[in-house]
């Protein structure tokens, strides 16, 4: 993966894995590059584009992306500060607890950073009320050098690149100017996966039948006005098929993504796998 941009979050359904198989798959010379259902962001940070959205329905990942591009390298010594303020250590569950419960009642974005540093495998999870709820990763999480690396990376990209951070509904795109050399890229949740980031219990809209149709019909208005657009998803996953999406994409062109992350032929793949991930584009 030398070359790429890794998001400092482990966001679920990251997708900086296979950047080498997907974004060589993105148009060329794009205007405004659209990431959205953007999570961890690895995806749109690596775009060369005139312009890139950032958008998820997660208004805390979107202000904490444009915190990180605002402040630079400054916020570097802040987490040292917090580290030292809570002695925060891959032993001490007091100080993390001690944290998240000041996060929870001051909603400090670089604390919610903080956070997914030690809690367990660095996750972000919320309540019904939007507070932080992931447990401490006892010794196995914290912020280490790999994070930093990646963080400063990470920033120095934002910096480098002209983005706008919203926090909408993916529908806002009906009203959104796009044109013929313009490239939305969707990695919405997956209908038939199961994660927390959709169950509509952590104070955010669940996903379910009626937003994948909500999609898909967006897409098509896409296709309509000429704007690519590429979606990532699974047609079969554990035993289930996703009948719709697999009826839908009939009418585009399919890369289908191995579990072991080769590029494959659709037709040729062996309909046995327990997932089949693909690429789903209005374009060759």
């Amino acid at each position: 993966m030398k070359g790429y941009i890794k998001s400092p979050l482990n966001y679920t359904g990251g997708k900086y894995k296979i950047l080498e198989y997907i974004l060589p798959c993105f148009s060329k010379n794009i205007g405004t590059f659209v990431d959205l259902f953007g999570g961890g962001f690895n995806v749109g940070v690596n775009v060369d584009a005139k312009k890139i959205i950032y958008n998820d329905h997660n208004l805390f990942l979107s202000q904490m992306f444009e915190y990180f591009k605002a402040e630079g390298l400054n916020i570097i010594e802040k987490i040292y500060i917090r580290i030292s303020d809570f002695d925060l250590s891959e032993e001490n569950a007091e100080g993390y607890l001690a944290l998240r419960e000041s996060y929870n009642k001051n909603k400090d974005i670089l604390d919610l950073f903080i956070l997914t540093c030690y809690s367990f495998n660095h996750q972000i999870r919320f309540n019904s009320r939007h507070e932080f709820n992931t447990p401490f990763g006892k010794n196995r999480s914290a912020y280490n050098k790999t994070i930093e690396e990646n963080l400063i990376n990470f920033i120095h990209a934002l910096q480098s690149k002209n983005i706008e951070f919203f926090s909408k509904d993916f529908t806002f795109l009906y009203g959104f100017d796009l044109g013929e050399n313009d490239f939305v890229y969707c990695d919405p949740p997956y209908l038939i996966s199961n994660a927390s980031y959709n169950d509509g219990k952590r104070g955010f809209k669940n996903w379910g039948t009626d937003e994948e149709i909500q999609l898909l019909d967006l897409l098509d208005f896409l296709d309509y006005k000429h704007v690519k657009f590429a979606l990532s998803n699974v047609l079969i996953h554990k035993g289930m098929s996703n009948d719709r999406l697999i009826e839908w994409s009939k009418r585009y062109n399919v890369k289908h993504i191995d579990k072991n992350y080769n590029n494959s032929s659709y037709q040729r793949k062996n309909k046995d796998k327990e997932t089949q991930e693909v690429l789903i584009t209005n374009y060759e």
